[in-house]
């Protein structure tokens, strides 16, 4: 018999697989002694076994969760549903990772219209008791029953203004009876069945929603987001009720144990006198600094902070906590891992290794190198004048400007048409999840800094600005209004989500700066590394970036990006329409001295570090303006003058166009092959090199260049432009009579290159393994139709569990890579090999690279941070792996 059900004091703490997050931690929170509310926790096996049983709740599983309940009634000396002497629980889901996407708790389960009324003559306090049960009614028909809270919320809002109200807090518990009533009806005109009144059938039922959740929209979208596999189901949390609005010495609230937005070591949050549960992240009431909570409730304060303090030294990591107040007494209701910026988790996991509390390896392994990528986005340029519009409260740093919508659905829409967004709403909910991922920062006008927005802000590392409540959102026609001021839906404004600041307009930025503790962790990274970590650069500013980034060379520099300028665009045509060798050689000559001076600034840029120059590799076509336009625009001239000048220039182009037309571009005349036929494009190029590398040696500067032949599929094409490199080289270096070490290598980008990797290295000093196309040739797949016409089906349908152009496909081109590796080593033991794909860039790609024994990974300058830290994580893990292996034996 499956055992589905534990007790909070079981010895299970340590199960989170089994318990969830949210359950391990409960249990392990008891077990050290901290004032946890009683109650158990629904395993994650019992919401596999739910789904087993075709969404229902059988008998065995009923027959566990009523025995445990007895456990806590027991223990409270309360019963479920007991007009004397009621017991009232809470209901949370519990994943085993947060997801913002699962079921919103339900709060006072067990109140009825009898039990209501027991609570009114043991509190003392009728108003109370009797807003509890609304609030239950509200929250549990939200839930469970899907009836929409906008309904209750303007059902309160009516009674209230037709009573003269301002607040809740002036209604009294006769007016609550009578709210009661109206929530009932608008529960049995929308849910179509009347609320239930037995505390067991509501439990059920809750316990029901909560395993539904795990496959609600929401949830599916943020597991599809955070990858969190799908199998894992969900738990539910039972836990008795502490009330923090029974009075002016109760309250609740939500505090960090450090500061998750910067990371100072400062309790850091939120709290509300004389509420309850949700309140604090709802936004409905905009709650108070934790620090005054040592004016309202010194002792409880005191009390909190050594308890933060406890909890921190015992998890050895920030923790985010939730609590409750009840009549002056504290409870301590939750607490987990905080969720951090980039900035603050790399300032946290430096300063606990300062404090000695982890070592420097789990200060790497704390950090994901995804969240790296926040440290690097841009922030408004001070020395423009900021025209403030409306400030709120900084929830998320970094800055962002967009164009602004006021419906989660709308901002997507504005996103797939490439416009870049901010939402603004007066609060988010996890429903808005999509719109949050497709918008560049969120605005609400309610709630605080540990709001659902700001919390997935935070999260997704986006710009966000909450509790800016000078902002009057009008949701109907769609526009907010400052004073005199109206921003209407499509209107740009610049937000500053470091400072809280929204601003009209569009304002410049400027590149970020890394902080002090940023280069410590990095430099922690670097000594437990075992890849190389080199940048794709195709211009000296780039380089430089680059080599600031920490970046060891340059895996990459595509030297068809250097003929993009539109000042050597027309240079290139004219090569492109050359009838003959020497009308094309005129073109090259022309080139030669730009791609010279290109590749000097590299050189001096990189000092010496190696950098890998890909010979020229798309197809000539590419270079060429678009055919559709080139004929609208023959056709209109036809139409002016047959005669000019313009026409025949034109037409020239559109018949090289069609001449160079090919049915498969990607798989064409391109790469290599374009330098078997018109060897003199290559030779340009190695020129250029040569004399940019004899030049800087002049000049006194070191240099490192490692000239890659692309597309190279059979080694005899290799062998023939591998020749073509040397005698030019030679030829240049007898010309200047100034000699220089270079090596000569390979991009593995098709499939058979991989496979008679033994062959080619016969020809080759290195390998790189270019993953953007060898993915493309070993899937079949062309990456723009997949990914515009059906890669994103086969990923919600789970027919390949990621992009494969995004992370690299292990089982696939992973296989072809281990292949080139083995076999080019086996010719060649020393052989250098890398890859310098996006997946370069790519935190499980990087653990691929390392564990298979690359040299070097390359990836964008900007993602070299990342590429630094996950080396360092996967090696890490790579050596613990091997000692657990030892160990064993």
């Amino acid at each position: 018999m499956s055992n589905f059900v534990y007790m909070f004091d079981d010895s299970n703490s340590e199960k989170k697989e089994l318990l969830g997050g949210k359950g391990a931690n409960l249990a392990e929170m008891t077990r050290i002694g901290l004032p946890v509310p009683y109650g158990f926790t629904i395993s994650t096996d019992a919401c596999k076994s739910y789904y087993d049983f075709g969404k229902s709740i059988h008998e065995e599983m009923e027959f566990q969760v009523l025995e445990a309940l007895k456990i806590l009634e027991n223990k409270t000396g309360k019963q479920l549903g007991d007009p004397s002497n009621p017991l009232l629980v809470s209901v949370r889901s519990g994943a085993v990772h947060s997801m913002p996407g699962m079921m919103d708790t339900v709060l006072n389960l067990g109140l009825n219209d009898k039990t209501v009324e027991g609570m009114s003559k043991l509190t003392k306090n009728p108003r109370f008791a009797y807003d509890s049960y609304r609030r239950f009614i509200q929250m549990f028909s939200d839930v469970v029953f899907k009836v929409d809270g906008f309904y209750f919320e303007q059902y309160l809002e009516d009674v209230r203004k037709s009573k003269g109200y301002h607040s809740d807090p002036e209604m009294t518990a006769e007016d609550w009876k009578e709210i009661i009533v109206g929530y009932k009806g608008i529960v049995k005109k929308h849910a179509k069945r009347p609320f239930p009144e037995s505390p067991k059938e509501q439990l059920f039922l809750s316990i029901s929603a909560v395993f539904d959740s795990w496959n609600n929209q929401r949830a599916i979208v943020y597991r599809r987001l955070q990858k969190i596999p799908d199998h894992l189901g969900t738990a539910v949390n039972i836990q008795s009720m502490v009330f923090g609005n029974m009075s002016n010495t109760s309250g609740t609230g939500v505090a960090f144990t450090r500061n998750p937005s910067t990371g100072e070591s400062k309790i850091y949050g939120e709290y509300l006198i004389n509420a309850q549960g949700e309140d604090v992240v709802a936004g409905v009431r905009t709650p108070q600094p934790i620090a005054t909570l040592q004016d309202d409730m010194p002792e409880v304060y005191q009390q909190f902070l050594e308890t933060c303090k406890l909890l921190e030294k015992h998890y050895r990591d920030m923790q985010d906590i939730e609590f409750t107040v009840e009549r002056g007494e504290l409870f301590i209701l939750q607490t987990r891992n905080g969720k951090r910026t980039a900035q603050a988790a790399i300032r946290i996991a430096v300063e606990l290794v300062e404090e000695q509390v982890i070592s420097k390896k789990e200060a790497i392994l704390r950090v994901d190198p995804d969240q790296l990528n926040q440290l690097l986005h841009r922030r408004i340029d001070d020395s423009y004048e900021r025209r403030q519009l409306a400030k709120g409260l900084p929830a998320s740093p970094g800055a962002a400007t967009g164009h602004v919508v006021f419906d989660a659905d709308e901002a997507e829409r504005f996103a797939d048409d490439g416009k870049k967004v901010i939402l603004v709403r007066p609060e988010t909910t996890p429903d808005d999840i999509h719109g949050m991922v497709a918008s560049q920062a969120t605005i609400t006008s309610r709630g605080g800094m540990t709001s659902h927005a700001a919390v997935v802000a935070r999260g997704m590392g986006k710009a966000c600005i909450c509790g800016c409540d000078s902002i009057k959102i009008d949701l109907k026609i769609k526009q907010f209004r400052v004073g005199d001021t109206v921003v209407k839906q499509g209107d740009i404004v610049t937000i500053d989500g470091s400072s809280g600041d929204i601003m009209l307009g569009e304002i410049p930025m400027i590149e970020p700066q890394l902080s002090s503790e940023f280069q410590v962790l990095l430099k922690w990274a670097d000594e437990m590394r075992e890849l190389d970590v080199r940048a794709n650069a195709d211009n000296p500013e780039d380089a430089k970036k680059a080599l600031e980034y920490g970046a060891g060379g340059i895996g990459l520099c595509r030297t068809e990006h250097m003929f993009m300028d539109a000042h050597r665009i027309p240079i290139v045509q004219e090569m492109i329409l050359a009838e003959t060798y020497e009308e094309r050689n005129e073109a090259l000559v022309k080139l030669l001295p730009l791609q010279q001076e290109d590749f000097e600034g590299i050189f001096e840029a990189m000092q010496g570090h190696p950098v890998t120059i890909r010979l020229l590799d798309p197809p000539l076509h590419e270079f060429l303006p678009d055919k559709e336009e080139l004929l609208v625009q023959v056709t209109k001239l036809q139409l002016e003058d047959l005669n000019s000048e313009e026409l025949r220039r034109k037409e020239q182009l559109l018949r090289k166009v069609r001449q160079l037309e090919e049915s498969n571009p990607m798989l064409g005349h391109r790469g290599c092959r374009l330098g078997i036929i018109y060897p003199e494009i290559y030779v340009m190029q190695i020129k250029s090199i040569f004399y940019a590398m004899l030049r800087s040696i002049e000049k006194g500067i070191d240099v490192n260049p490692e000239i890659m032949i692309p597309l190279i599929g059979h080694v005899n094409e290799l062998k023939e432009l591998r020749q073509l490199v040397i005698d030019t080289g030679q030829q240049v270096m007898e010309e200047t009579g100034v000699e220089c070490d270079y090596l000569i290598g390979t991009m593995i980008e098709v499939p058979r290159a991989a496979l008679t990797a033994d062959q080619i290295a016969q020809e080759a000093d290195f390998f790189s393994f270019g993953t953007n196309d060898l993915t493309q040739t070993t899937l079949g797949y062309s990456r723009d139709d997949a990914e515009s016409k059906f890669l994103q089906t086969y990923l919600e349908n789970k027919i390949l569990s990621d992009n494969p152009f995004a992370t690299l496909d292990q089982e696939g081109v992973g296989k072809l890579i281990d292949i080139g590796v083995k076999l080019g080593r086996k010719t060649k033991p020393r052989l250098k090999t890398g890859i310098c794909g996006e997946h370069g860039g790519e935190k499980s790609s990087i653990k691929f690279c390392n564990d298979v024994g690359l040299d070097y990974v390359s990836c964008s300058p900007y993602r070299v941070p990342l590429a630094r830290l996950a080396a360092a994580q996967a090696n890490i893990n790579k050596v613990k792996k091997q000692s657990e292996f030892q160990a064993q034996l």
